[in-house]
């Protein structure tokens, strides 16, 4: 049975990592950004190639909103309702991050960050758990940080939602467990991905150097490690797992 799965953020990085893995297993597939509409159009363009070598029928579907806004993630899930019953398979991966100190920060900011990286979060859940709930069947799986866990110096808003997303992510995995419905979280530790451009070259270096395993962690690592819970015995829930090279 083909079944359906929806990753938020999708444009790049580890969403698109994420997508592609899918694909490749004969999902059918709804990726979701917010502003970077040709990225997640080459996305769906690279999805629709794998499905066509593979002589897949499955397919993939764009959902252009902001999972920051309760009105846009309801619109999102009445257009995966009109394509099939429900999500079986939940990935939580949008998020922006924000460097500089706290109180330079504005209220804006810190909002923006935290609806994007948390709010989404609930949002997307809301929509998603009913059908789950109803089929006894479901997988839910959030994109959360290892700063979630130790805090990172002028990453205060970011540390902050990814500790949030650790919370809630233990939290429904006792709420859902009656239903049969896994909840688990991934604590990314530094990945190669653009939310680092902002660093600079010796920075980068830097930030190498303290990582045991002495280098980046790829998108790629955490497609596998998604795929890894997905298929992960469904007593497994509630669970916060690291993959960050041995850095916390």
């Amino acid at each position: 049975m083909i079944k359906n799965v929806l990753i938020t953020g999708a444009s790049r990085g580890i969403g698109k990592a994420i997508a592609l893995k899918f694909a490749q297993e004969n999902f059918r597939i709804f990726i979701n950004c917010n502003h970077s509409v040709n990225a997640l159009a080459e996305v769906k363009d690279e999805i629709d190639r794998i499905f066509a070598a593979n002589g897949s029928s499955s397919f993939c579907e764009m959902l252009i909103g902001d999972v920051g806004n309760p009105d846009d993630v309801r619109h999102m899930f009445e257009e995966i309702h009109k394509k099939c019953s429900g999500i079986d398979i939940l990935i939580n991966n949008a998020g922006i991050a924000h460097l500089g100190l706290l109180c330079d920060m504005t209220d804006g900011e810190w909002s923006r960050v935290l609806n994007t990286n948390l709010s989404s979060v609930f949002y997307c859940c809301r929509q998603a758990i009913p059908p789950m709930v109803s089929k006894r069947s479901g997988k839910i799986i959030n994109i959360s940080s290892m700063w979630g866990t130790s805090g990172a110096s002028c990453e205060v808003a970011y540390s902050a939602s990814k500790s949030g997303i650790n919370g809630f992510t233990k939290a429904l995995a006792k709420e859902l467990a009656p239903s049969n419905v896994q909840v688990n979280a991934i604590a990314c530790g530094v990945i190669d991905t653009s939310m680092n451009d902002q660093l600079t070259s010796e920075e980068r270096k830097a930030l190498e150097e303290e990582i045991p395993a002495g280098r980046y962690g790829t998108p790629k690592e955490i497609a596998q490690m998604v795929w890894n819970i997905v298929h992960a015995p469904e007593y497994m829930t509630g669970q916060i797992i690291g993959i960050d090279g041995g850095y916390i």
